[in-house]
């Protein structure tokens, strides 16, 4: 079979061509689309899409919209209003999707994480939020991330180190759940098995600033919802897929374990 991945941009993203650069060199057929030419009439018939021409979406990095209202906001809502029912029978049937910094805020406005209900996997209304950073500036440098899912997230399977380098480039990456319910929520994540990163030190301790870049709760770097099949995280897996991209010799690095297990996943179910 061959698999098909849909990076969406609209205007401000920034990300999406490493994105599909590293799809491309797992062998799949990967393509930057913008979101207008899933709805708008003005748009050529050679360049028309459906959600259904893909095995998996992406909501890469960047700003979209310039992050005016708030970062993810303006884009989730223009998802929302053309593509939601699509979109909802698309993460129900086990079609993966990914959110990545920018992408990550993006599936939070959205509704579609935490994503606790399986049954309605976008919600009325977001239920967490990506807020601006402790430090309340742009961070960008390298991060080391703890693996802990424990094999629900369809996008970390084939990762068998325990720790991992992605670079952040945010300023508004801090996970906060509704006030007097965090302790509540983060029961949930961890019964259910959706917390897949969490911000570490070099030696793999739960630390504060600068090793959690953003000061997000229970350190928190990427989640899953309930089915497994939607991830968003705020570091860059994609500037790290290539060993060229953080100064190592090897042909890949760790950035490439995202990708090759969500491949992994759709070459071994669809």
């Amino acid at each position: 079979m061959d698999i098909r991945v849909a990076v969406l941009r609209i205007e401000g993203t920034n990300c999406e061509d490493e994105t599909v650069r590293a799809f491309r060199a797992l062998g799949v057929e990967a393509e930057a689309v913008h979101l207008k030419q899933f709805y708008s009439d003005m748009i050529k018939d050679d360049e028309v899409r459906s959600v259904w021409d893909y095995h998996c979406l992406v909501f890469p990095g960047g700003f979209s919209a310039g992050d005016y209202v708030r970062a993810g906001a303006i884009f989730s809502a223009r998802v929302k209003s053309v593509l939601r029912k699509d979109l909802e029978e698309f993460i129900k049937e086990g079609y993966p999707v990914l959110g990545i910094c920018n992408g990550f805020q993006v599936l939070v406005e959205l509704g579609a994480l935490p994503g606790f209900d399986e049954d309605k996997p976008i919600a009325e209304e977001p239920q967490m939020a990506l807020a601006i950073n402790d430090s309340n500036r742009f961070e960008c440098r390298p991060t080391f991330l703890k693996h802990e899912n424990r094999g629900k997230c369809v996008f970390t399977r084939k990762l068998k180190k325990e720790i991992v380098m992605y670079p952040v480039a945010h300023a508004e990456g801090k996970v906060v759940f509704p006030r007097g319910k965090e302790e509540e929520y983060l029961e949930r994540l961890i019964e259910n098995d959706q917390i897949v990163f969490r911000y570490v030190d070099p030696e793999g301790n739960y630390a504060s600033y600068p090793w959690n870049p953003n000061g997000s709760f229970y350190n928190i770097a990427g989640i899953c919802n309930v089915k497994g099949n939607v991830f968003g995280l705020m570091p860059h897996p994609e500037r790290a897929f290539f060993g060229w991209q953080v100064g190592r010799e090897e042909e890949f690095f760790d950035g490439k374990y995202v990708f090759e297990s969500v491949v992994d996943y759709l070459r071994k179910f669809y």
